[in-house]
Order: structure tokens, then sequence, then C-alpha cells
């Protein structure tokens, strides 16, 4: 079968070589008695020579291919490996020679001895078989090699899945949003690999160390020889080394992709001409401005009702995640072919609901009486008051805002375009610029470093009670991201869930419910600047497309404050992005 080891194909060879020698043989004493004078002298001389070196030249290849077997064998030995075979340049040499030597006995034969010839050829392919067989096998481990890994990744995954699954069914609620689920998977990843590395260290940790010992001194002693005998090489790698390391400093990380043959690849970048890109932005904000339009009109469409109660939760969504997820689903599209997909994105991101509460309240109603007084035949009238029950309607108004990274990650995409996505929107296209002037989305708004800068709340600020338990509650959410549409440490936060938070769960007795910047602006009594003081509101207007405020933080005094930024941070009010976009300030009632 193939790729298998013949086990007689040693016996084979040695029939050949004698059959061979055989044929020779006869040639020689055929020769001999049909050629006369000194001209077949010298050629069956020739020959004797020629057959002389082929014999040295086969029996130097098989010395050279003993030595290296007893070598890889000491390697392995050393190594801690069960078994070796002697490296490929070794198995090349052996060739070499003896295809020298099969040659050197063709080209001397070619003319009057067919039969020495054809026995040589049969003998040099039996052996380049074998050696085929050998190669043959080499390939088909490591192709087994390939498929393990593959499977074992593969089983990785799925004991992870698995230990998600289970943990999901005992807690839904830890895996309720995706926030809280990619938080879930990453500790279970880590602590799956920590398991499985300990038991693997365990396993080998009596043998590993005796080997160790072993072959420390003599791979100490090959390096430094190593060392030695290539050190221009090693010189030579270390200077490309320094040439790339000072090409990937004065070049973005996230500039470009360079395959295997050298082509430059912008696998990081928008595909997509900037008119269509932002063209499919301004159709998307067009969307979110009829909602908004439409929640306005709430009480006008919805007339009737004693009361109406908002939970409403930010309408906007970050533009880089828009332009990465249509980037990895179109690639170069245009503005009018993503349309539908524009209405499908808007309608997984948002949903509005309405909900009508009626409660049966009691009130006093004041009626009016009379009284006859029959003595006098008169009477008069008089009013009192009733307890009387009633019906109370209420609409509660509930805007869900899941976020585009939200509607990307339940698209369907296949991992691949998962980590396109997830790359490109890290990297912005390569187009810092595209949509600049977005709070969160720029360097200069909100930051987008990852990191969040601490600040020291000077000691007076803390003696307000009301503004300490604020910026207790605040501070532990530091380093949270900014989620469109959050309103908790669960799903993290927007800017104004984050606000919002902070004034229900801090402990002053406010509950102002989930408010947007604009909504919260209504729960203050709107001061002068220079009256703020910790624990204030700050707004601010246009850091995105929207009327009234469209970001809110909480004033910690000294021209800081902290707030929902990309991070959760603390950030100066005086810098010239949050200068140009200040609305007011306000005090919560």
């Amino acid at each position: 079968m193939a790729g298998k080891k013949n086990p007689n194909l040693g016996d084979k060879l040695r029939q050949e070589r004698e059959g061979a020698e055989n044929t020779l043989r006869d040639s020689r004493s055929k020769t001999a008695d049909s050629s006369t004078g000194d001209g077949g002298k010298k050629k069956a001389e020739n020959r004797r020579q020629i057959r002389h070196e082929a014999d040295l030249a086969k029996m130097r290849s098989k010395k050279l291919k003993s030595e290296q077997e007893v070598k890889a064998k000491k390697n392995a030995a050393a190594s801690g490996k069960k078994g070796g075979k002697p490296k490929k340049p070794g198995n090349l040499a052996a060739d070499a020679l003896s295809a020298k030597a099969h040659q050197s006995v063709r080209n001397a034969d070619q003319d009057n001895n067919s039969g020495v010839e054809a026995a040589h050829f049969t003998e040099g392919s039996a052996e380049g078989a074998a050696r085929a067989g050998s190669r043959f096998q080499y390939g088909r481990k490591l192709r087994q090699y390939k498929k393990l890994e593959r499977l074992e990744k593969k089983a990785n995954k799925d004991a992870v899945d698995s230990i998600f699954a289970e943990r999901m069914k005992s807690d839904p609620q830890a895996g309720s949003n995706l926030f809280s689920r990619w938080r879930q998977k990453q500790a279970i990843k880590k602590e799956y690999a920590a398991a499985k590395a300990g038991a693997a260290a365990a396993e080998n940790t009596a043998s590993g160390t005796a080997k160790a010992a072993q072959g420390t001194v003599s791979i100490t002693e090959k390096a430094f020889q190593f060392v030695q005998s290539h050190s221009h090489i090693i010189i030579g790698i270390a200077a490309v080394g320094l040439l790339v390391l000072v090409i990937a400093g004065s070049v973005s990380s996230c500039s470009v992709l360079i395959n295997g043959g050298g082509n430059v690849v912008l696998g990081t970048s928008y595909t997509a001409e900037d008119e269509d890109l932002k063209g499919a932005e301004t159709d998307y904000t067009k969307l979110e401005d009829k909602l908004r339009k439409q929640i306005d009109r709430i009480e006008t469409d919805h007339p009737g009702y004693d009361e109406y109660r908002y939970n409403l939760a930010e309408i906007g969504h970050n533009p880089y995640e828009l332009a990465s997820l249509l980037t990895v689903e179109f690639e170069n599209y245009t503005r009018s072919q993503v349309q539908a997909r524009l209405q499908s994105i808007f309608e997984a991101q948002y949903e509005l609901k309405l909900e009508e509460k009626v409660e049966i309240r009691t009130r006093k109603e004041t009626r009016v009486g009379y009284r006859y007084n029959p003595i006098t035949g008169t009477g008069h009238t008089y009013t009192y008051q009733v307890t009387v029950q009633y019906e109370y309607k209420i609409l509660n108004v509930t805007l869900l805002n899941r976020g585009v990274d939200y509607v990307a990650r339940n698209s369907g995409l296949t991992d691949d375009q998962l980590q396109r996505y997830e790359v490109t929107l890290e990297c912005r296209g390569n187009r810092d610029d595209l949509f600049a002037g977005i709070a969160f989305a720029t360097p200069e708004g909100a930051g987008s470093s990852g990191e969040y800068q601490d600040y020291d709340i000077p000691g007076e600020a803390l003696t307000d009670e009301k503004f300490r338990k604020m910026i207790t509650e605040a501070e532990k959410y530091l380093g949270y991201p900014y989620v469109w549409g959050g309103s908790s440490p669960s799903t993290s936060f927007d800017c104004s869930g984050f606000v919002s938070w902070v004034i229900n769960h801090c402990g002053n007795g406010w509950n102002v419910g989930r408010q947007t910047a604009n909504g919260l602006m209504g729960k203050c009594d709107i001061i002068p600047k220079s009256e703020a003081k910790p624990g204030d509101l700050i707004f601010f207007q246009k850091t995105y497309n929207t009327s009234g405020a469209s970001h809110v933080g909480i004033y910690v005094g000294n021209g800081m404050m902290i707030h929902c930024g990309n991070p959760i941070s603390y950030a100066s009010t005086e810098t010239n992005y949050w200068r140009q976009h200040y609305y007011c300030m306000g005090r919560i009632r």
C-alpha cells in the first residue's frame, strides 16, 4: 500500500545489484573475447575503474546515511524525543553521491553496454522509490499533525462554548446582554486555558525536569558553537530586525496588512468612496431624526392620558461602527446600494414601546347638599367632600437603543467577517478625520484610547454629603466603555445612562428614571456657570446631530467633570472642544 514501508525492498535491491554485476561480468568476458589490440583492453580497464568508483560512492553514501541516523538518535535522546531521523540535507547529500555514481556508469556504457545501463537505471529507480516513500511518510505525518492541531482548536472552542452554555443556564441574567456575555466568555477562556496548562504542566513536570537537566549543557554548548560559526548571519538578522522595527514605528499598526507575496492590502480601511460613506451616514441620521420627532409628538398623537412616563435611551450611533459593518458586508459599496440594509440595521438597533397602564386611585370630590328645616319650612345648601375611586391612565414610553455594535455581532457574520469588523472598527478605517466632531468617536472629544483619566477630588468638596455620595457611586465605573443606549453596569453606559444611573443609585433619594441628556436638563434648575458647584450637571450641545442637550456630565469643580466618554473618565471642561459645545449648567431639583 502507498506510503507504507516495503519489508522486501532491501532484498530486491541486492538481487538487482547482483544481476547487474553478472551482466557486467558477462559483458566483460564477451568484450575481451571479441576485442583485439590495446583499444579493447583500455575500454575494459576504464569500465573497471568506473565500476570501482561507483562502488566506493555507494559505500560513502551508506556510511553518510548511517552516521546521520546515529547522530539523529543521539540528538533525539538528548532532547527527550522518542526517535530521530536524519535531516533532509543529509538525505540530499546521499542522493547526490548515489546519483553521480549511477550517471558515471551510464555515461561510460551508453554505447555498448545497454544491459548494465538498464540494471543501474533499475537500481537507481528503486533507491529513488525508497526515498520518495520516506518523504511521503514525512508529509503524511505533517498533514496528520496539522489536522490534529485544527481538531484541538475546535475542541477547545467547543469546550469553552459548552461551559458558557452551562453557566448561562444556571444564571440567565449573567448573559442578558452583549457586554455581559462578552465578559463571561473572556473569563471562561482564561479559566479553561489556565486549567489546561496546569494539567499539562503537572503531567510533564517529572520527565521535563530530568530532560532539562540532561540537555542544558549540550544545548548551551551547541548554541555557543552556532553563534561562533554563524556570527555574520546573526549580525545580519539583527540588522534586518532593527530596520523592521524602525519602519513599524513610523507606520500605524492598523494601516496595512502585507501578504506573503509582498502585496499591500488595505485590509483595515474603508473601501467605499468618502461621498458614499458620508452619504450613508447622513441617511441613517435622518432615520434617527424621524424617530426623535415621533417621540416629540407622543402626547399629541396619543391624547387622553393623565400622565406620560418616559424611559428613553439616547438616540444616536457610532458612525464608525456603521461604516465598519457596511464595509464588511458590502466592501466597496455605494450610497444607493445600502439603503435597504440601513433600514434593517435601524429596526434592529431601536425599539420604541408604548404601554398603557391604568391605576385605580382615590381622590376627594366636593359635593353640594341641601338641608330642609320642617319647622321653619326653609332649607339651605351646603358642601361636603367624599372619597371616590377613578381610573388614572398612564402611557409608558420606552425607547431601547441596542447600538450598531450589537446589531453587527448578531447579524450572522462569519468568524472571519467579525474579526475584520473588529479590527476595522478599532482602526476607524484608518480615517480618524472622516466623522470628526463626534464626542465619543474622536480624541478631541471624549477620548478613545480605552484608558481613563483619573482625578483627585479636593477634600473640601467632599464635605458636601450629597456630592460625596454621587462621586462615590460614579467612580465605581471608571474605565467602562461607551455603549449607545447603555444604562446599567451589566450593559455599560452611554452619557445620559451613566448620569441617570448615578443620580438614581447614589443614595440621595433621587429617582429621575432613565433620561436622555435633554431629559435630565428638564429635571434640573438651570444656573449660571459662575454659580456651579461639585454635584451639578454640565450639558453640551451638537456633539452629534440632535437638538437640545446632546451630552451630559457631572461637574466636580475646578473645571473638571466625570462623564461617559469612551471610556468613562474624568475630563477637563476647559479644552477647546468642550468650550465650543458648552450649553448650560443644571442643579438637580
